[in-house]
């Protein structure tokens, strides 16, 4: 007994999630990983058939039950399992068949592949945004010092232009080398330090509320969802409207847009702080989830990996360049944008950190600086 205790004792120690199934399949125990993992309590559980705590999509119970028969191990990778809740999560698991006290129960050792996956594809957007970056960059300079040169030709043009009928075509050149060339600054996006100020996220959606609430004329519901415990944080509070301003006008326009297929638009603004979670490369202690989400038609599935390059839009009228700054905005802060979407739901998440040195703040800025 003494040491059934210590080995139950070790095994809550440990960073696996471990589910024990008895013959029947029946959850006998869980971990607190488990528990945390599988977002149920243990106590709860135990006695709960394993098909309500544990689905597997892909895979029936009756692979469990094989397993059990035949004694045999088996391992699943990247296996999508629908928690209680119905929350589906991505996880590597294996199962085992164990002799304990004379019976024979299956013990499923687990691990979460979503916050991986997570990583993997954010460290693949920061790649591809400092990839574009530099492309930007390099064509930008190739494009601006000919118009330079296109704008003082014709402004010479002109001064030597006696028919004003003719000068009309000079200003028709230097109006459109200065809209190229405009173009092309937004192109860079921000290339200026932040003024980072003392600030509430929940200032900057509610200025964003009530920008979106005139704009929307009541046509769409904005709900609100607060976490009033998260700090102020240093950032630059203008820019972050900016931002949200721009996700949010992006969801208003695609739900009114679809107005006659969709009686009840709705956005939802919504905060969370979350502990040692990872942006990229770096574990942070304290991180700010900004989530704006709708219920509209979702973003068309062609353009969903390269949203955040320039010039890539969903709206024919669209510039593309809105989220590709968003993204250079937030990267400015060490934060990150994702977004996820489905017909029916569109989500963009914002994280930020919330507690960042002077040196990480100087480090990140001057590497982001066009």
């Amino acid at each position: 007994m003494a040491d059934f205790v210590f080995y139950k004792q070790l095994i809550n120690h440990l960073d696996s999630s471990i589910l024990v199934l008895d013959e029947s399949l029946t959850v006998q125990y869980l971990n607190p990983a488990a528990e945390a993992l599988l977002q149920v309590s243990g106590r709860r559980c135990v006695g709960t058939p394993a098909e309500l705590v544990f689905c597997d999509v892909q895979q029936d119970v009756q692979t469990l039950a094989n397993s059990l028969e035949q004694e045999t191990s088996f391992t699943k990778r990247e296996a999508e399992v629908r928690l209680m809740n119905q929350q589906v999560i991505t996880l590597d698991y294996s199962v085992s068949p164990v002799e304990f006290d004379k019976t024979i129960c299956l013990v499923v050792e687990m691990h979460p592949r979503d916050r991986l996956m997570r990583i993997s594809r954010e460290e693949e957007l920061i790649t591809a945004q400092a990839t574009t970056q530099t492309l930007v960059r390099g064509m930008a300079h190739e494009i601006k010092n000919p118009l330079g040169g296109i704008r003082g030709s014709a402004q010479l043009l002109e001064r030597v232009l006696e028919s004003d009928e003719l000068k009309e075509y000079t200003h028709i050149i230097i109006e459109e080398v200065d809209r190229l060339r405009n173009l092309v600054d937004k192109m860079l996006g921000p290339n200026k330090m932040l003024e980072r100020i003392e600030t509430n996220i929940h200032e900057v959606l509610e200025r964003v509320h009530s920008l979106i609430s005139v704009e929307a004329t009541g046509q769409l519901k904005l709900r609100r969802d607060y976490d009033p415990s998260i700090p102020e944080f240093l950032a630059d509070k203008e820019q972050l409207i900016q931002v949200v301003l721009n996700i949010t006008r992006n969801a208003m326009q695609a739900l009114l847009a679809q107005q006659a297929e969709h009686a009840f638009p709705e956005i939802t603004l919504r905060t969370r702080a979350i502990r040692q979670f990872t942006i990229g490369h770096t574990k942070h202690r304290l991180v700010l989830h900004l989530s704006i989400s709708d219920n509209g038609p979702g973003i068309p599935e062609n353009i969903r990996e390269s949203l955040f390059f320039p010039m890539v839009s969903g709206r024919a009228e669209g510039t593309g360049l809105g989220l590709s700054i968003a993204q250079s905005i937030i990267n400015q802060h060490q934060g990150i944008i994702e977004c996820d979407s489905e017909p029916g739901k569109t989500q963009f998440s914002i994280y930020l950190p919330l507690e960042l040195d002077q040196n990480d703040y100087s480090a990140q800025e001057q590497k982001n600086i066009f």
